[in-house]
Protein backbone atom coordinates (compact mmCIF):
# COMPACT_ATOMS: atom_id res chain seq x y z
CA UNK A 1 0.00 0.00 0.00
CA UNK A 2 1.60 3.63 -0.85
CA UNK A 3 -0.57 5.44 0.45
CA UNK A 4 0.93 7.16 4.03
CA UNK A 5 -2.17 7.78 7.11
CA UNK A 6 -1.20 10.23 9.80
CA UNK A 7 -2.91 9.47 12.92
CA UNK A 8 -5.42 11.99 12.30
CA UNK A 9 -6.84 10.70 8.74
CA UNK A 10 -6.47 7.31 10.70
CA UNK A 11 -9.42 8.39 13.22
CA UNK A 12 -11.44 9.36 9.73
CA UNK A 13 -10.87 6.09 8.57
CA UNK A 14 -11.69 4.51 11.93
CA UNK A 15 -15.40 5.92 11.70
CA UNK A 16 -15.33 4.27 7.82
CA UNK A 17 -14.27 1.21 8.73
CA UNK A 18 -16.54 0.61 11.86
CA UNK A 19 -19.96 2.52 10.77
CA UNK A 20 -19.30 2.50 6.49
CA UNK A 21 -20.12 4.86 4.25
CA UNK A 22 -21.46 7.59 5.83
CA UNK A 23 -21.85 11.52 5.15
CA UNK A 24 -18.97 14.10 6.09
CA UNK A 25 -22.02 15.32 8.68
CA UNK A 26 -21.76 12.27 10.12
CA UNK A 27 -18.11 11.71 10.92
CA UNK A 28 -18.16 15.03 12.41
CA UNK A 29 -19.88 14.20 14.59
CA UNK A 30 -18.68 11.51 15.51
CA UNK A 31 -15.49 13.29 15.68
CA UNK A 32 -16.83 15.80 17.96
CA UNK A 33 -18.02 12.96 20.32
CA UNK A 34 -14.84 11.08 20.51
CA UNK A 35 -11.78 13.53 20.26
CA UNK A 36 -13.71 17.06 20.15
CA UNK A 37 -12.96 18.28 16.78
CA UNK A 38 -14.88 20.90 15.06
CA UNK A 39 -16.85 20.58 12.09
CA UNK A 40 -13.99 22.47 10.04
CA UNK A 41 -11.14 20.27 11.42
CA UNK A 42 -13.01 16.43 10.34
CA UNK A 43 -13.71 18.45 6.69
CA UNK A 44 -10.16 19.42 6.24
CA UNK A 45 -8.97 15.95 7.18
CA UNK A 46 -11.11 14.24 5.13
CA UNK A 47 -10.80 15.85 1.89
CA UNK A 48 -6.41 14.82 2.69
CA UNK A 49 -8.06 11.88 3.09
CA UNK A 50 -9.81 11.75 -0.60
CA UNK A 51 -6.39 13.50 -2.01
CA UNK A 52 -4.43 10.68 -1.00
CA UNK A 53 -7.06 8.15 -2.63
CA UNK A 54 -8.00 6.94 1.02
CA UNK A 55 -11.50 8.02 0.46
CA UNK A 56 -13.91 8.73 -2.01
CA UNK A 57 -16.47 11.22 -2.35
CA UNK A 58 -19.76 11.02 -3.38
CA UNK A 59 -23.06 12.96 -3.68
CA UNK A 60 -25.44 13.44 -2.30
CA UNK A 61 -24.73 15.32 1.01
CA UNK A 62 -21.09 14.57 0.82
CA UNK A 63 -21.17 10.59 1.26
CA UNK A 64 -17.84 9.21 1.78
CA UNK A 65 -16.39 5.71 0.99
CA UNK A 66 -13.04 3.88 1.98
CA UNK A 67 -11.59 2.91 -0.55
CA UNK A 68 -8.35 0.86 1.33
CA UNK A 69 -8.85 -1.52 3.37
CA UNK A 70 -8.27 -1.56 7.37
CA UNK A 71 -5.93 -4.58 7.21
CA UNK A 72 -4.27 -3.33 4.25
CA UNK A 73 -3.60 0.15 6.79
CA UNK A 74 -2.45 -2.18 9.64
CA UNK A 75 -0.27 -4.50 7.45
CA UNK A 76 1.54 -1.53 5.71
CA UNK A 77 2.09 0.20 9.62
CA UNK A 78 3.12 -2.97 10.99
CA UNK A 79 5.61 -3.48 8.40
CA UNK A 80 6.90 0.31 8.90
CA UNK A 81 6.93 -0.63 12.43
CA UNK A 82 9.08 -3.77 11.75
CA UNK A 83 11.59 -2.03 9.73
CA UNK A 84 11.95 1.62 11.45
CA UNK A 85 11.98 0.27 15.24
CA UNK A 86 13.16 -3.00 15.30
CA UNK A 87 15.70 -3.25 11.93
CA UNK A 88 13.28 -5.41 10.02
CA UNK A 89 12.83 -8.25 12.73
CA UNK A 90 9.72 -9.29 13.06
CA UNK A 91 11.04 -11.24 16.31
CA UNK A 92 12.20 -8.74 17.90
CA UNK A 93 8.92 -7.11 17.67
CA UNK A 94 7.23 -10.31 18.89
CA UNK A 95 9.73 -10.16 21.87
CA UNK A 96 8.97 -7.01 22.68
CA UNK A 97 4.90 -7.07 22.61
CA UNK A 98 5.36 -10.06 24.94
CA UNK A 99 7.82 -8.65 27.08
CA UNK A 100 7.76 -11.02 29.93
CA UNK A 101 4.01 -11.20 30.35
CA UNK A 102 2.23 -14.07 31.18
CA UNK A 103 0.38 -16.00 28.57
CA UNK A 104 -2.07 -18.46 28.98
CA UNK A 105 -2.12 -21.98 27.49
CA UNK A 106 -4.83 -20.97 25.24
CA UNK A 107 -3.04 -17.81 24.04
CA UNK A 108 0.07 -19.37 23.06
CA UNK A 109 -1.72 -22.44 21.50
CA UNK A 110 -3.22 -19.79 19.46
CA UNK A 111 0.20 -18.11 18.96
CA UNK A 112 2.04 -21.24 17.73
CA UNK A 113 -1.35 -22.00 15.28
CA UNK A 114 -0.49 -18.56 13.73
CA UNK A 115 3.27 -19.45 13.22
CA UNK A 116 2.61 -22.85 11.87
CA UNK A 117 -0.08 -21.13 9.49
CA UNK A 118 2.83 -18.68 8.24
CA UNK A 119 5.36 -21.90 7.55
Amino acid sequence: MDIKLFDSELRIMNVLWREGDTTAKHIAEVLKEEVGWNVNTTYTLIKRCIKKGAVRRSEPKFMCHALVLKEEVQDAETSELINRVYDGSADKLFAALLGGRKLSQEQISHLKKIAEEME
